[in-house]
């Protein structure tokens, strides 16, 4: 195959107004070759991070649709990186460099959700929350408190607590499923906590809900359309 076909299974990048783009040549470099190859090497990054287990050199290249010495070559390019590693038994597992990235990225996050955390903490007079998941927990990434009550729970940003407890959690874990709405729970964390959240949706990468968390009961018919208004803006802000 001529080193300017694009090869199986491969589409051609295009405009953000949909029309493809044509190869160009700088130099002795064609710029629609790198642009496969980027494209390939970042599906494959995806594609490990979306399978658990890890993916044999066999798995990725039937998912990417190119031979195995293609996937030799991007994951050795990505090991370099640290963006992933092999594991014993020859599988492709995501690499620490991902963390780095993560890292990285998290304040980022934060900042994007800080308006919409704002207005529902001053609109429900409850301390606001972003949170994400991050392996078997939800960690606070973003939390604000509102300026007009005169108690209202003292909740610390990278507060971490189970998956499966409390609203900010099992409202991560309804939005793995798809599943929109509001998520109410009461003491599961703290005895006489109280807690209302919906999942951000719509964000490719990101696991998280935002939610309020107070020392009263909430009623959820009255806070939750709140709540998941202001989880829909942080994902339009992060979009």
């Amino acid at each position: 195959m001529d080193a300017s076909t694009p090869g199986k299974g491969y589409e051609r990048p295009r405009s953000p107004e949909g029309r493809p783009l044509r190869a160009v040549r700088v130099g002795c470099v064609d710029v629609e070759e790198t642009a496969q190859t980027l494209d390939r090497g970042l599906r494959l990054l995806q594609y490990v991070a979306d399978t658990p287990g890890g993916l044999t050199i066999t798995e990725a290249a039937g998912r990417l649709g190119v031979g195995r010495a293609v996937v030799y070559r991007l994951a050795a390019t990505l090991s370099a990186h640290g963006m992933v590693r092999r594991d014993p038994a020859g599988r492709l597992r995501l690499g620490a460099g991902v963390l780095h990235l993560a890292r990285r990225a998290q304040p980022l996050v934060a900042d994007a959700a800080l308006p919409a955390l704002r207005r529902l903490a001053e609109q429900v007079g409850a301390t606001a929350h972003l949170t994400v998941a991050e392996g078997g927990e939800a960690v606070a990434l973003a939390v604000v408190e509102p300026s007009w009550t005169r108690f209202h729970v003292a909740y610390r940003t990278g507060s971490r607590h189970p998956l499966d407890r409390g609203a900010a959690g099992r409202a991560i874990l309804a939005g793995r499923n798809g599943t929109a709405g509001w998520v109410a729970s009461a003491g599961e964390l703290e005895e006489g906590a109280h807690g209302v959240a919906a999942p951000v949706l719509g964000v490719e990468g990101l696991e998280a809900s935002v939610g309020v968390v107070t020392l009263v009961p909430l009623d959820g018919a009255t806070v939750g359309p709140s709540v998941e208004a202001a989880s829909a803006a942080v994902a339009r802000a992060l979009r």
